[in-house]
């Protein structure tokens, strides 16, 4: 054979090679989630099963960090959230903002490969007063899964988008939603939801088989109606821990409205139980008990939904305290011996180290200010409560952490290399109180914002400001290795990578990342909007690439930040970085703009009060207390529509806006309508003279 005729065979079998190289395509399946050590896909909504939001990546690191920049953006359309995890396989990013939009793009050039909606404001229903969309999506063996917000589970093609089945996991007409994402395992796909905050609903689990969507197993997490039957062995243990009649009002909560992670070495999937319905206990389970299993993480066998095991974090929960905040895998060295450990930094501020095999208590330490509790006792696993933790006086109390929590969804992260844990924090208190009355007679109030069964204290107590931090933890010893002061109460999701760095984006529109030993800050981006969704990070060609969803979904002014970020003005982009990256943002927009105001227009202030008690009931949650947005809604002080009492009540009582997330209040009488409009033009007249100051 002659050289020309080597090297014609050689350039075919290299040409053979990579084309098989690029016809390839991972199977994500249970091996490759396992996989924690191979960085080129993040397929999960933690990357792999142990949830760590932490990658093996090591081109970026501490030391070349600086030269990171943009090497695409992607703009979106307004809408109520992008506070979502994207994933990325095989160079597909996939992800889901606003009401459950699956796109798929081409990462190398962020190029739109294909977009599925399904339309579920449409099909929510009253379900659209509460939430703003999906925190993330599933991928398995070519399919991409997603939860609905009026609750559907659905399964897309991953290279067409075309839909391969849909199932409905809860009711059409009751407050239940989802809004987590889905967690797959074992050719199955498992999925809870949320609605425990808004009426009386009971808490489950349900895996479908991720080829078909038939249903596998469904675990419930608080017990139903005795008389009804109780499922289960479970369900009737945790009957033994309720009181009086919990079931009466139709549910007691227990939702399971965000994490999970499949333990592939016990075949388990372990999840975090939300608050009771309602919060109080004292009304929902007269007379106390542990309330099993609210704000719990539970662990079920993952082929039948058996339980396996439980660790209640907040036994009689009353608070909205839960334990749906990250479930994470990982192995410490704990007193000179190896263990195999479940972490959880709750809403509550204790963070928890759990025996993975059985769901022991190892230890538990305030990572935030946390004054419910003295301490977790270690032998018996409970908490040490505070003697006016149950706000037993008739006044109410001051108490932290409060709803927000000491840490909520914003995912934390875990290194293996430095053996710490990143917390987004947060300390900002609440007040408890009970509701006016008798207790026993309480009922929820149909279509209301919120029915918790927490009153106004008497007197008036002030909440301090709140404040927040990116705070390095380490699990191990159970102490703070470092922490960063924050802008605001409330700061976006962390990741971190082998390359010694931590990533996390803020409520100031900046994406930082800081060395993940030390804490030092070594390298920012101005993203002109706040940032709440994780980074993800992953490899493409032999490149590492990085993207982060931005986007703020504020309910007002809680961030601390003013102006916060309006619906209107704030951009909402796709931004994916490279080393040595070209492209540049374009210039900033404005960040706010003016009220509106009809000098001719004559504030009633008869309807002004019939108003303000209707927003506070069913506007606030989205357009902020007091009508000051946050970014999740428009500004209603500033927006035209309110001018037009037709327009309103187009809105309002027609559901004009519907497929734009606005809901329907058809219920809402002409007065009411009315009423608000004069709210609106009065809370816009307050906002012009506060600006003249």
């Amino acid at each position: 054979m002659n050289s020309r005729s080597l090297h014609r065979l050689l350039a075919l079998c290299v040409a053979s090679f990579a084309t098989a190289v690029a016809a390839a395509q991972t199977v994500v399946d249970d091996r490759a989630l396992a996989n924690d050590a191979d960085g080129t896909n993040w397929a999960s909504y933690g990357r792999t099963f142990s949830e760590q939001h932490y990658s093996p990546l090591r081109e970026i690191d501490d030391g070349n960090v600086g030269r990171l920049k943009l090497a695409w953006y992607y703009d979106l359309p307004p809408m109520a959230s992008v506070f979502t995890a994207p994933l990325a396989v095989d160079g597909v990013l996939y992800f889901a903002p606003g009401y459950s939009v699956v796109h798929a793009m081409d990462a190398r050039s962020g190029k739109l490969l294909w977009r599925y909606d399904p339309e579920a404001p449409q099909a929510a229903g009253q379900k659209l007063r509460m939430g703003w969309g999906i925190r993330g999506i599933a991928y398995w063996k070519g399919k991409v899964f997603a939860g609905t917000h009026d609750g559907r589970l659905i399964a897309l093609d991953a290279k067409s988008g075309t839909l391969v089945w849909s199932v409905r996991t809860v009711p059409q007409d009751d407050a239940r939603y989802v809004t987590g994402p889905p967690w797959v395992f074992d050719g199955k796909v498992a999925i809870g939801f949320g609605g425990g905050d808004f009426d009386m609903v009971r808490g489950y689990v349900t895996a479908y088989d991720a080829e078909t969507g038939k249903q596998a197993w469904r675990f419930y997490t608080v017990p139903g109606n005795p008389a009804d039957g109780l499922e289960d062995e479970a369900m009737k243990k945790a009957a033994a821990t309720w009181k009086g009649e919990w079931w009466r009002f139709g549910g007691a909560g227990g939702t399971v409205w965000h994490a999970m992670a499949y333990d592939a070495k016990y075949d388990r999937l372990l999840f975090g139980t939300g608050n009771g319905a309602p919060w109080n206990q004292k009304i929902r389970s007269p007379g106390g008990g542990d309330n099993l299993f609210l704000c719990s993480i539970v662990a079920v066998d993952a082929k039948t939904g058996k339980y396996a095991w439980h660790y209640q974090i907040n036994p009689g929960e009353t608070w909205d305290f839960n334990a749906a905040m990250d479930v994470q895998f990982a192995d410490l060295v704990i007193d000179g011996r190896k263990r195999s450990v479940v972490m959880n930094a709750p809403k509550n501020g204790f963070f928890y180290v759990i025996d993975r095999r059985n769901g022991k208590l190892i230890s538990a330490e305030k990572f935030a200010k946390a004054t419910w509790a003295e301490r977790i006792d270690r032998k018996s696993g409970r908490p040490v409560e505070a003697p006016f933790a149950r706000f037993m006086d008739g006044k109410g109390i001051l108490m932290y952490p409060g709803p927000v929590g000491a840490h909520s969804v914003q995912a934390m992260s875990f290194n293996p290399g430095t053996g710490l844990v990143y917390i987004p924090a947060t300390e900002l208190g609440a007040v408890y109180a009970d509701p006016e009355g008798d207790l026993m007679q309480w009922k929820p109030k149909p279509n209301r914002v919120v029915n918790n069964a927490i009153g106004r204290p008497n007197p008036p107590i002030t909440i301090p400001p709140g404040s927040s931090s990116l705070l390095a933890w380490n699990p191990a010893k159970q102490k703070a290795a470092w922490s960063v002061p924050l802008t605001g109460t409330v700061n976006g999701s962390t990741m971190t990578t082998a390359g010694n760095l931590v990533f996390q984006g803020q409520v100031t529109g900046e994406l930082s990342a800081y060395a993940a030993d030390t804490g030092r800050k070594l390298w920012a981006f101005d993203a002109q909007t706040g940032i709440q969704s994780q980074p993800i990070t992953y490899q493409v060609d032999g490149r590492q690439y990085l993207t982060v969803i931005a986007g703020w979904r504020g309910m007002g002014s809680v961030s601390g930040v003013l102006p916060d970020w309006e619906y209107r003005l704030q951009p909402r982009r796709v931004l994916t970085f490279v080393l040595d990256g070209k492209v540049e943002l374009p210039p900033p927009g404005p960040r706010t703009t003016d009220f509106v105001d009809d000098p001719g227009f004559v504030i009633d202030p008869t309807k002004v009060a019939i108003g303000q008690a209707k927003a506070g009931l069913h506007c606030g949650l989205c357009h902020g207390v007091g009508l000051v947005s946050g970014g999740t809604a428009p500004d209603l002080r500033k927006s035209p529509i309110p001018l037009s009492l037709d327009a309103l009540r187009a809105v309002l009582h027609d559901g004009t806006l519907v497929s734009a997330g606005m809901p329907q209040f058809g219920e809402f009488s002409p007065e009411e309508i009315e009423g608000i409009q004069h709210f609106i033009r009065q809370r816009a007249r307050d906002g012009i003279a506060a600006a003249k100051k």
